[in-house]
């Protein structure tokens, strides 16, 4: 079955960090199966370097730094690591989640900072690139980016360049599209500093110097664009006509464009990674990873950090149904002996209050498409809608913050206070068409790409009934989103989850520092301490029968000694009674044993002290019998030493003897005559072994003699026999 990490926490928690270190580990597992296979003099680029190689690409264009975290993930990304059959790496895929595209355009004042990117590019960590670019190092000189902060502690933007830059190359990016990604990024930084004047009812450009750089970087007619964002056609009944636009009109058409360039932008880097992570392997399994935006809770908490925080409320809510939901099922169907227990841990009211009908989320929809509708009609829909009806839903109490809350929600992180304003303007996201079809001649090759797809209002016109295409279709952002968020959550569900929990030490930033109140909340929020307490009083471990007889037999060696079959369950049974360990501490299910906190450690206590006493006994008797054969080598060598100094001392009390002087000078002559005797014999048996041979030579002459006569007297009457015939 598919597996997956979810690597879940608050904003600044470390989920992006630990998502990079399990990826890798992932990516180095599979592809050491084939190491042995590469030529190590060799300095290709491996499908191990390129997946670890998304992360500086994704966290130059989707992180930046906000109050809580100096490299926060301003969308989520799902990563899938596929496997082969036999384990072996097979290529990855990426799908990201609501990329924050407000931020391309503003950030809070001296709190946070704009995409990584364009501070990269800025910093010219490769020489020649804010020359070739046409841009300034000074970020305060550009609109849309001045107003954050500019450096971030510990991170160098000149370095981070170079390793996005080679991340680049590394993902078989053509030099060209890396090229026009830079473009891209500096024309939108160009593109905020147009200064728009009113005169009359017309809003005009006030200097063409900034629009020249943009058409310059864009690849377009700098005229024709300034005179697209001035005037555009729009469609009044059943005509198009051209229309002026207010000063203020033209910037937020310059906002709206620059966010949906870079949102393009976004999209074609993923769907280029993408490209090179496919393989034409097979793949049999894969490992998804998953890291979502944290949950957020801000001094200004706008569109986007709902739509995060709603994301978030999914995810814990299908934590909380996997931990203590899907657990107490399991229990009842295998009839475990289990009183169900509710652990006030369900979140679908509050998600029933952003996602139904009537919800936060629908109505804003519905106001979205509605004449003359606004952010206060919509707020005051919303009160009359949920206001003192549902508990969830509630009115904040006046704060002297610089930035009011217009309504509150109570997530399970606790009650977040949203501001409702230009909500309908973010969610509907509406571009400048005319200035589309602009991008779509753009001599820019990857400016008309991602733009390729997007059929504005008079193309489908002009089509007379043709079939439009998918990408002219109205959606809004929040429709958009919630479609996501429906098809990832259809993913998990047919995955088996693991669950990776970042906690946030402290709001200093600071190592070494634990704030205990603050790690307290955040395990009382996300379930970790209920899941402690289930733990607990359920049962957290199981083992199916067989697994559990094979693994532990050892420990009633008895029950299955004559090694007649037994049925799983009674053997189970058998083998957890042999142990001695409480009925209480176990159930035996249907089809596997489930085992309360500790229990199943107590048994894998007793298996190792059981197969080191067993290991013990072996040793003790090879030990025994090799130091028995030493001692039996040793007691050999002392009895042939004694025997050897009794027969010199002997010797040496003897040796003046007359006696034994007698017997020394006889000897010699004893055996010499014995030795005469010995000849004389062997002689005579010589003799008759010879006279045996002669007699046995005879016989067999005699009867060769007959064996010839036979075989002879055998050819004759053959000879006669076929005469006859």
């Amino acid at each position: 079955m598919p597996q997956r990490n979810n690597c879940l926490g608050e904003s600044g928690a470390g989920k992006t960090e630990n998502t990079k270190k399990v990826i890798a580990y992932f990516a180095t597992v599979g592809a050491s199966q084939t190491a042995g296979e590469a030529d190590p003099s060799a300095k290709k680029v491996t499908l191990e370097d390129q997946i670890v190689q998304t992360n500086p690409v994704l966290e130059a264009f989707g992180n930046a730094k906000t109050v809580r975290n100096n490299n926060s993930s301003r969308f989520g990304k799902f990563i899938r690591i596929h496997f082969d059959q036999k384990g072996i790496l097979a290529g990855g895929d990426i799908e990201t989640y609501l990329l924050e595209k407000s931020r391309v355009i503003a950030q809070l004042p001296g709190m946070e900072r704009g995409y990584h990117i364009f501070f990269q590019l800025m910093s010219n960590g490769i020489p020649g690139t804010v020359d070739r670019l046409l841009l300034k190092k000074d970020p305060s000189f550009y609109r849309f980016v001045k107003e954050g902060v500019y450096d971030v502690a510990g991170l160098d933007d000149g370095e981070e360049f170079r390793a996005t830059d080679e991340a680049f190359d590394i993902l078989n990016f053509a030099a060209d599209e890396k090229e026009n990604i830079y473009k891209m990024c500096a024309a939108i930084l160009w593109f905020g500093n147009s200064r728009f004047a009113q005169r009359g009812e017309q809003g005009e450009l006030e200097s063409i110097e900034e629009m020249q750089k943009v058409g310059r970087l864009f690849g377009i007619d700098a005229d024709e664009f300034g005179n697209a964002i001035c005037k555009p056609r729009v469609k009044v009944g059943a005509e198009f006509v051209t229309k002026g636009q207010t000063a203020d009109q033209c910037m937020n058409a310059v906002g709206a464009l620059s966010k949906s360039v870079y949102d393009r932008v976004f999209r074609f880097i993923v769907q280029k990674c993408n490209q090179t992570l496919e393989t034409d392997k097979e793949r049999a399994y894969f490992i998804g990873v998953l890291d979502i935006a944290g949950f957020e809770i801000f001094e200004l908490n706008s569109f986007e950090q709902l739509c995060i925080n709603y994301t978030n409320e999914k995810l814990q809510q299908f934590f909380n149904h996997h931990m203590f939901v899907q657990e107490q099922e399991e229990y009842k169907q295998e009839q475990i002996e289990w009183e169900f227990v509710d652990f006030g841990m369900d979140l679908q009211a509050c998600l029933d209050l952003i996602e139904k009908k009537m919800g936060i989320l629908s109505m804003l929809e519905e106001e979205c498409v509605m004449p003359k509708a606004s952010d206060k009609t919509y707020l005051d829909k919303m009160n009359g809608q949920h206001l003192g009806k549902n508990p969830k839903y509630g009115k904040p109490k006046p704060s002297k913050k610089k930035y009011e809350a217009h309504f509150e929600l109570g997530h399970y992180a606790g009650p977040v206070g949203y501001n409702v304003t230009a909500w309908l303007e973010k969610n509907k996201d509406p571009v400048n068409e005319t200035a589309v079809k602009v991008f779509k001649a753009s001599k820019n090759a990857l400016l008309s790409h991602i733009w390729s797809d997007y059929l504005t209002a008079e193309e489908q016109a002009e089509q007379k009934g043709g079939k439009k295409k998918k990408g002219g279709s109205f959606m809004t952002v929040s429709a958009v989103h919630r479609e996501q968020l429906d098809h990832l959550m259809h993913t998990l569900h047919e995955t088996y989850p693991h669950f990776v929990r970042c906690i946030i030490p402290n709001e200093v930033k600071t190592g070494g520092i634990i704030d205990g109140p603050l790690v307290y909340n955040q395990l009382t929020c996300n379930g970790v301490l209920e899941g402690i307490r289930i733990c607990q009083k359920g049962f957290p471990n199981k083992q199916i029968f067989s697994d559990l007889v094979e693994r532990y037999r050892i420990l009633a060696a008895s029950v299955f000694a004559d090694g007649t079959f037994i049925e799983g369950k009674e053997a189970s049974r058998l083998l957890l009674e042999a142990t001695g360990l409480p009925k209480a501490s176990y159930g035996i299910g249907l089809t596997k044993v489930f085992f309360k906190a500790g229990t199943l450690a107590k048994l894998e206590e007793l298996r190792e002290d059981k197969i080191n006493a067993t290991i013990t006994g072996i040793q003790s008797v090879i030990r025994g019998r090799k130091q028995r054969q030493i001692f039996e080598k040793l007691y050999a060598g002392r009895q042939a030493c004694d025997i050897i100094q009794r027969n010199i001392r002997s010797f040496f009390k003897l040796r003046h003897d007359g006696w034994y002087k007698m017997y020394g000078a006889i000897k010699p002559q004893l055996t010499g005559a014995k030795a005469e005797e010995m000849l004389e014999v062997k002689t005579k048996e010589l003799e008759e072994a010879s006279k045996a041979l002669e007699t046995k030579r005879k016989q067999r002459d005699v009867l060769e003699k007959q064996i010839n006569d036979i075989l002879a007297e055998k050819e004759d009457i053959q000879n006669l026999l076929s005469s006859v015939i």
